[in-house]
């Protein structure tokens, strides 16, 4: 940890924050969600498993979770690249850690939008197997949000993070005003 630790002490260039976004971004834009377009029918078919047609209301949840997550998603990319002088990919970390924003709401506004934007467009294929895809996902980011992140910016932000992950939810926003944050 004390390797890592160091690795995120170093602030880059905008330049190179951008270029490591947009690389790491294109899996998480891109990949994923073409996985669920393409390959999801494909093992619903090996499955066993019937598509089903998402209606209406499915059109309209499935397209409003996606247009709200992915943009959750970017905002909080945004703060991490401009107000935090970082990125979300931890080997390029934030310099100062997020309260304001997205990140008042809930401490992982990036995956809240992320598993939004990807069920969305599950709802929207019509197949199972892009749901549980989903989920599989989102389960994934939870074991290493917790597993991981949690204790590097503990060990990066101290007592700030400490009291931050005590008034902050994990993922699901609170409703209502959000508790404010001292810096």
């Amino acid at each position: 940890m004390k390797r890592f630790l160091k690795q995120t002490s170093r602030e880059y260039s905008l330049p190179v924050r951008l270029a490591v976004t947009m690389g790491v971004g294109s899996v998480l834009a891109l990949i994923i969600p073409m996985s669920l377009l393409l390959w999801a029918s494909q093992l619903d078919d090996v499955l066993g498993w019937k598509s089903f047609s998402p209606g209406l209301a499915g059109w309209i949840v499935g397209g409003l979770l996606m247009i709200c997550g992915f943009g959750f998603a970017f905002w909080s990319i945004s703060d991490q690249l401009f107000k935090a002088r970082g990125t979300p990919i931890p080997v390029v970390a934030t310099q100062e850690l997020l309260v304001t924003g997205p990140f008042r709401l809930c401490r992982n506004p990036m995956t809240l939008g992320a598993i939004m934007a990807y069920m969305g467009l599950a709802i929207l294929t019509g197949s199972l197997a892009s749901i549980l895809g989903a989920v599989l996902f989102a389960a994934l980011l939870f074991l290493y949000l917790k597993g991981f992140e949690e204790k590097e910016l503990e060990a990066r932000f101290g007592e700030s993070y400490r009291a931050y992950r005590v008034s902050t939810p994990f993922i699901i926003p609170r409703l209502g005003k959000p508790k404010q944050h001292e810096k």
